[in-house]
């Protein structure tokens, strides 16, 4: 009798250690998330929406998040990375100016998901996802609007001189999409809008510096002005309601942060993205190393004009409208930048 016992005992300790090793295979943990952004939260905009994907995916699938924030500082990159493969299964990456950390990361870790975001990074081992916007589309928009708008003088305080202006934050490939794009826009509206530009040194975090970049735009007669500068933008918004002007936001819908002075938002959804990628990993449809293309198509970027205080007459927003289904169709391509 203690015989058989023993052998009922050794063939149940053999299936749960069976059944242990055929969970361990089924896939990657996906438990514990991390959001590590080379910049800072508090933008009000494209930081701020990614971290609205991370909150929602805690929400709905009861998951483990933390972010780490490098505040532009190159020193806390490497350990930045390090901290996030040593607690996360998972990490939604911002990589501006680390990407080959990034990828000699991934190469160690390849067992890790790495969705990089905003850019295209891809690492020897083929392991890291990369999101990519096709954020022409969305700032061509912009520039629709603002020459709508520039040339339509019932607008208060719209002035005869056709002049608009953009203030970005940096002179690099994706900030440079947008100010091309929205320059292509003001343009295929009437060509003889003149567009001005200040294109600051890597400057993402200082208000300041912004409302200056923009008060001086509007001192050169421009109407609106379209900022591509994430927190220092912020200042743009200020400028533009201190000189009874016009601005249109970037990276989320800011139109009621000065309302009836941001008469339209750019809109890139960070917190969409990731919600969107997540459920694939969830669902076991995720494969890493793609590169994932976001356009109007997908609604992930766009041109919102809702707002509290409605500044831009129908006729403004029926053009828009007009315009955007047009991209959508196919029948106006964008230009893009690269």
């Amino acid at each position: 009798m203690k015989g058989r016992v023993s052998v009922v005992l050794v063939l149940m300790l053999a299936l749960v250690s069976l059944t242990g090793c055929k969970s361990a295979a089924t896939g990657p943990k996906t438990d514990r998330v991390v959001y590590l952004i080379n910049g800072a939260l508090g933008d009000n905009a494209f930081y701020d929406s990614g971290q609205k994907g991370i909150d929602n995916i805690k929400s709905q699938y009861g998951v483990e998040t933390r972010t780490i924030e490098c505040n532009f500082d190159a020193g806390k990159y490497e350990p930045g990375l390090e901290a996030a493969v040593q607690y996360s299964d998972v990490v939604f990456v911002i990589s501006y100016a680390f990407e080959d950390n990034l990828k000699a990361m991934a190469d160690k870790y390849p067992e890790k998901i790495f969705v990089n975001i905003d850019t295209i990074v891809q690492n020897s081992k083929n392991t890291i996802t990369s999101i990519k916007y096709i954020e022409e589309e969305s700032a061509f928009l912009a520039g629709v609007c603002a020459g709508l708008t520039t040339t339509d003088l019932s607008i208060r305080n719209i002035n005869a001189d056709k002049v608009v202006g953009v203030v970005a934050a940096a002179d690099d490939p994706v900030v440079m999409a947008f100010v091309k794009a929205y320059e292509d826009g003001v343009h295929y509206i009437d060509e003889s809008i003149k567009v001005e530009r200040v294109v600051l040194a890597g400057i993402w975090d200082d208000p300041a510096k912004g409302k200056q970049a923009a008060l001086s735009l509007y001192d050169k007669k421009c109407d609106v002005v379209f900022q591509v500068a994430a927190a220092t933008g912020l200042g743009v918004l200020q400028a533009a309601k201190e000189r009874g002007l016009y601005a249109i936001g970037v990276d989320t819908n800011q139109n009621d942060i000065e309302p009836g002075y941001v008469i339209a938002s750019d809109i890139k959804d960070v917190g969409k993205t990731i919600e969107d990628v997540y459920k694939t990993i969830k669902d076991g449809t995720y494969k890493p190393g793609q590169v994932i293309k976001y356009g109007l198509k997908t609604g992930t970027v766009d041109l919102v004009t809702t707002a509290t205080v409605q500044v831009l007459p129908q006729r403004i927003i029926d053009r828009i409208d007009s315009v955007r289904q047009q991209i959508i169709d196919g029948t106006l391509v964008v230009p893009k930048y690269q």
